[in-house]
């Protein structure tokens, strides 16, 4: 064999798959380095190096002129998002996905989870060996309903070296997902039951209801369709995980939209011990009390960032610092209504790779990680390696025709 077919081989096969995990892991320890105490001071620096890595994997990979057409599409709209907001997240997520090309889905998604999983260990061994990293934080987490019923807000939770419970419970819920798309095949009902034990002490260090609530829901979905196989074939399974999708979606959009009138509720009724006579409303405020008040916590800004008033086409400039932690309004809040049209529209062909495939498992996964993103924003960021479903979506999605007409 000639050196310059010896040469195009590894470009063609290997050299590409390398810079490809090469990036990817630079993103998970980014994740895990976020997820410490430290503070990354070359975070931007790293992002760069990534985005080339993932660039250069995406030239050294074969496309169809459909798949090129759709790459160009959606890098478009993110060159359009670059220059409106001055931030670049859109076109590393075009890109990341893109090179996601020619990766094996579960061997992308087994190498993350391990990643991660060291990671994860690693924090937890410095905060419990006393080395670096806080084992509990003490503080008010925003329980302000706790007041109305006279109860002490303060509490003191267990981080393990996280900085906060809910990133503890966050991480646990991540690898949950990821683990078992990986090897639900595999798992016997006795690993479930350790892991729904595991969930629960989890529970018991961080308080996280609603984290708890999610693992509880993914394992007993992933625990039907292992036992019940005749689920994963029906089409109503998959109807009922986009019609929760659309259910997710509509809420957070409502509650972007009433966030003001919550807030005026929520005075009214601690204060004023008035309920609101309008239904909706009082749906709201119930809702805002299960989620410990994060559909008012979009006012707490002078711009009531957040709101639906604050939503643009792309975004602008003054979006992309402000934290809260409602996902799906984050998404139209910091990436703009086009790109999060945009996002929605590839999860619902995503849901419909699905079914086409009958991943069940990943049905389950994205269905609970939508309700979860009404909550908590962890997949909505500039760090890649959060959203593990971007990695579904490259292998899916491309190549275009992986699916045969029936």
């Amino acid at each position: 064999m000639g050196i310059r077919n010896l040469y195009g081989i590894l470009w063609k096969h290997r050299i590409p798959q390398l810079l490809f995990y090469i990036g990817l892991s630079i993103e998970l320890l980014i994740v895990i380095i976020d997820k410490s105490n430290y503070i990354n001071p070359i975070e931007g620096m790293l992002f760069r190096i990534t985005f080339l890595l993932f660039a250069l994997k995406l030239l050294g990979t074969s496309y169809t002129w459909k798949e090129w057409c759709l790459i160009a599409f959606l890098e478009f709209f993110a060159l359009i998002s670059y220059k409106v907001t001055g931030r670049n997240d859109i076109i590393r997520i075009v890109t990341f996905v893109a090179a996601c090309k020619g990766i094996p889905l579960k061997q992308m998604i087994r190498y993350a989870f391990y990643v991660t999983l060291a990671g994860c260990v690693v924090i937890v061994f410095l905060a419990v060996a006393g080395i670096y990293g806080d084992m509990s934080l003490t503080t008010d987490f925003g329980r302000n309903w706790a007041v109305v019923y006279g109860q002490n807000s303060v509490e003191r939770r267990y981080t393990l070296g996280m900085g906060h419970p809910n990133a503890l419970s966050c991480m646990f819920l991540m690898l949950l997902c990821m683990g078992i798309y990986v090897y639900a095949e595999r798992m016997k009902w006795y690993v479930y039951l350790f892991l729904m034990l595991l969930n629960i002490g989890i529970y018991g260090l961080t308080d996280s209801r609603s984290s708890m609530l999610i693992a509880t829901i993914l394992l007993l979905g992933s625990f039907v369709m292992t036992y019940c196989g005749f689920f994963r074939e029906k089409k109503f399974s998959y109807v009922c995980g986009f019609l929760v999708f659309l259910l997710c979606i509509g809420f957070s959009v409502d509650a972007a939209a009433g966030a003001l009138q919550v807030k005026d509720a929520w005075v009214g009724y601690v204060y004023e011990q008035r309920e609101p006579s309008d239904k909706h409303m009082q749906f709201l405020l119930q809702a805002d009390k299960f989620m410990n008040g994060r559909i008012k916590s979009l006012t707490n800004s002078t711009r009531n960032d957040g709101t639906i008033e604050t939503w643009s086409a792309f975004s602008c400039p003054e979006n992309m610092d402000y934290y809260f932690d409602m996902g799906w309004v984050k998404l139209f809040y910091r990436y703009g209504v086009v790109p999060g049209i945009l996002y929605c529209i590839a999860c619902s062909a995503l849901l419909w790779k699905f079914y086409r495939q009958k991943d069940a498992f990943g049905l389950v996964i994205f269905t609970v990680l939508a309700v979860y993103s009404v909550m908590e924003a962890h997949l909505f960021s500039v760090y890649i390696g959060r959203n593990f479903l971007l990695m579904m979506m490259g292998s899916y999605f491309l190549p275009i025709e992986i699916i045969p007409k029936k």
